[in-house]
Parts: structure tokens; C-alpha cells; sequence
């Protein structure tokens, strides 16, 4: 009660908006995030034909970004823990994207392309591998938890953004200069916006044109202002991280939120990696084609993702749970997201794409993993908490890739991928349904 009334009061005083620009950067950030994992999407094809890949080898590469992505979580989670996000997110996006200019000439290396192909991709997956943990912690610090959900719905429909923007425009490259364009073209692309964004990118207490009303309102509403990072000779490191992360790994509520990050970025990365190769071979049609029919899907997962995002925070304006608003989207969305099935028996492009669609709206919905672990994350370890989320639902991108390789490969249809994709969405609602109890913050034990 008192939080609401130092709200209100707060809220009839002027205060600028600045929570607002910083959302919006994390969105682009994503985007480009996302867009630099769907190269091979659009430029495997090519790729396989210059390389002399089969589907398996394309498997198994889009498979290192996984591999390294988990084991750089709890890493970049203690960087974030350490330095703050601005340090290590810009310096993130910049090393990513110089991997993704340098994977351009890998082509040119004739017997050591691949080999330097597969090097260049795990280093950009370590270089990427703080960002979504340091969205979750940016979220945390500067939304108070009633903005909470529409913020972090924003940031992760960035992926859906990318697919409606980037993958046109990788298709005509790809068609016009060949591969190796697209990643020249994405890295230089990042590069510039890691260079602008220390101009943009501040902590609450440190950002120069903040007024003192919105600091007050974002923290009275819970924003974790004070808890940007962790000081050496802080009591919170007397204790190993290790110690943190087996508290973490016996908490039922943690354990839920893991395996349902696992299900639901099953669905991610199989709308960023084999969504479009499947319009390509599974359904025959040309590269242009598939980059622009892949955007009424995205476009819908992007309106599911804002949607989702408002939902939530309406149920919390209704005085509804935090239990409630935060898992009735998730829970939905993945209801939804099963109707990827239903591509099995059709065989018309419009029924695709209509199952695809609402599929992508119900992924996009359901997307609030990330808020619910700004809800929950001990507030001494939320970048190693988000870390430790993001390795578990990433392990993903490790199965992922190779599953539905294989099962394309073994039975020559795409049908079994997209079973696996529907049974994954429906893991994700029996892990909220049956594990996840009641959403509150975790408070470790000294």
C-alpha cells in the first residue's frame, strides 16, 4: 500500500521519460541480436552448396552457437554482476559484431573455411551470450514491476522484428552478392550502433538527463535501482557463486522457470534457424519468396509479444497476482504455439502460413520468461540468475539444430520437426501448469 501511494504521489509531478529510450535500444540491440543468429537461415542454402554441407553438417553449425551460448551464461552473468551492464553489453556488441563482419571472409580461406567458419561462430556466441541476461537486468533496474511485462515483451519481440526487417533484406543479398554479403553487412552494421551506444546506454543513477521524479517513480515501484552492480568487499561475494547457484538449482519455483525457458526457446530457435530453409526445401519455394512470406508470421509474433507484454501488466493494473498475470500469457501463448501441428496436414500455402502465424502469435505471447525472472531473481545475483536462465533455456539451440536435422535428414519430411516443436510448447505450459507455484523473489540464505 505504501509503494502505490508513493507511486501516485510521484506520478502527479513531472518527470521525464527516459525508461522509454532505453527499451527502445534494447529493442534494436536485439533485433540485430537475433538477425545475426538468422544468417544462416537465409545464407545456409548457399553456404551448403559453396561448403559442400549436407542438412546434419548445417545441424550441427547452427548447433555451436548453443554450445557456446550455454557456456558462456554463467560467465557473462557474473560480468554483469561485476561491471554492470553498460560496460559489458556494449563491449558485447561490439565483439559479436566484429565476428560477424570477420565470418564474411571465412569463405575465402578454401580448405580452413569451415573449420574457421565453426571458430568464428562459437566466438560470436560467447560474445553474445551476456545480452539477454543484461536486457533482464537493464528491465529490472530501470521499469517499475507494474511496466515490467510490456518492457520485457518489447525487448524479446525484438526477434520477430528481425525476421519482418532482416530476412528480406538477407534474401536479396544473399541473391545479389552472395553469402558473404549478409555478414558483412550485419557486423559493420553493429559495429556503428556499439559505437553510438555508450552515448544512450546509462544506470538509473548515472544517466545525465534523468529527472529526479522518474528516479523516485521507478523505484518506488520497485525498480532495483540500487543493485546495478556488485562491489568488491560486498558481503554477497564472501559466498561463491557456485553456492548461489546450487541454492538456485534446489528452489522448485527456479526449477520450473529453467525447463520452461528450455520449451519455449525450443520454439525460437526453430522459427530463427529452420523456419525459413523449411519454406525453402519443405514447402519449394525461392529464397525471395521465403524472405517475404517469413514476415506475416513475424509480424504476428510481434503483435503476440507487445500483446502478451500488455496483458500481463493490465492483469497486474486489475490487482490480479503476479502469479497470475505473469503465467496466464505464457500459458496461453503456449496453447497457441501447438498449432505449428497443424502444418502436418495441410497441404495449401495460406493454411501454412495461417498455422505458422498463429503459432508465431502464440510464441510471441507467451514470451515472458524474461519478466518473470526480473520477478524472481535473488536481487544480489540477477545478472548471474538471468545468466543461469538463459544457459538452461539455450541448451535449446544446442538440441535444437541437430534434432531436426536429423529427423529431416532420416525421414525426409519436416513433419516430425514440427511435432517436436508442437510437443515443446505444450512441456512449457505442464512445467507453469505443475512446477512453477506462486512468482515472488527469491531471497538466498547467508
Amino acid at each position: 500500500m505504501e509503494a502505490e501511494v508513493a507511486i501516485e504521489s510521484v506520478e502527479t509531478r513531472k518527470r521525464t521519460n527516459i525508461r522509454y529510450i532505453i527499451i527502445a535500444l534494447l529493442f534494436v540491440v536485439g533485433a540485430i541480436n537475433y538477425a545475426d543468429r538468422a544468417i544462416f537461415s537465409i545464407a545456409g542454402p548457399a553456404m551448403m552448396k559453396s561448403l559442400n554441407l549436407d542438412l546434419v553438417n548445417l545441424g550441427y553449425l547452427m548447433s555451436t552457437f548453443g554450445w557456446a551460448y550455454v557456456l558462456g551464461q554463467l560467465p557473462g552473468g557474473w560480468l554483469l554482476d561485476r561491471f554492470g551492464a553498460r560496460k559489458v553489453y556494449i563491449g558485447s556488441l561490439f565483439s559479436w559484431s566484429l565476428c560477424t563482419l570477420l565470418l564474411g571472409f571465412a569463405g575465402y580461406l578454401g580448405a580452413a573455411a569451415v573449420v574457421t567458419i565453426f571458430a568464428l561462430v562459437f566466438m560470436l556466441s560467447i560474445c553474445e551470450s551476456p545480452a539477454f541476461p543484461a536486457n533482464a537486468r537493464i528491465v529490472a533496474s530501470w521499469f517499475p514491476t507494474h511496466e515490467r511485462g510490456t518492457a520485457t515483451a518489447i525487448f524479446t519481440t525484438a526477434q520477430y522484428f528481425a525476421l519482418v526487417i532482416f530476412l528480406p533484406l538477407m534474401g536479396w543479398l544473399t541473391n545479389k552478392f552472395g553469402w558473404q554479403s549478409v555478414y558483412w553487412a550485419m557486423g559493420v552494421l553493429g559495429i556503428a550502433l556499439a559505437v553510438v551506444m555508450p552515448f544512450i546506454l546509462y544506470n538509473p543513477k548515472d544517466h545525465p538527463r534523468i529527472s529526479s521524479e522518474e528516479f523516485e517513480y521507478i523505484k518506488a515501484g520497485g525498480a532495483l535501482v540500487d543493485n546495478y552492480t556488485t562491489k568488491v568487499g560486498d558481503n554477497t561475494k564472501k559466498e561463491s557463486s557456485f553456492s548461489h547457484i546450487k541454492q538456485l538449482l534446489n528452489n522448485r519455483l527456479m526449477v520450473g522457470v529453467l525447463i520452461g525457458q528450455f520449451c519455449i526457446v525450443t520454439l525460437v530457435w526453430f522459427f530463427t534457424t529452420w523456419f525459413p530453409i523449411y519454406l525453402a526445401q519443405g514447402r519449394g519455394l525461392s529464397l525471395t519468396s521465403v524472405g517475404l512470406i517469413a514476415t506475416i508470421p513475424a509480424i504476428s509474433g510481434c503483435l503476440g509479444g507487445i500483446l502478451g507484454g500488455l496483458f500481463s501488466d493490465f492483469l497486474l493494473r486489475k490487482k490480479f497476482s503476479l502469479t497470475f498475470a505473469r503465467k496466464a500469457p505464457i500459458i496461453l501463448g503456449m496453447a497457441l504455439a501447438m498449432s505449428i501441428i497443424g502444418c502436418v496436414f495441410v497441404d495449401s500455402l495460406e493454411m501454412i502460413v495461417f498455422f505458422l502465424s498463429l503459432a508465431f502469435f502464440g510464441k510471441g505471447l507467451g514470451a515472458l520468461g524474461w519478466a518473470v525472472v526480473g520477478d524472481i531473481a535473488p536481487r544480489e545475483i540477477v545478472g548471474l540468475c538471468g545468466g543461469l536462465s538463459n544457459m538452461a533455456g539455450n541448451i535449446a539451440g544446442i538440441v535444437t539444430p541437430i534434432v531436426i536435422g536429423y529427423i529431416v535428414k532420416t525421414t525426409g519430411s519436416f513433419n516430425g520437426a514440427l511435432i517436436y516443436v508442437g510437443v515443446a510448447a505444450f512441456m512449457a505450459i505442464f512445467s507453469y501448469v505443475f512446477l512453477v507455484g506462486k512468482i515472488s523473489r527469491i531471497e538466498l540464505k547467508k
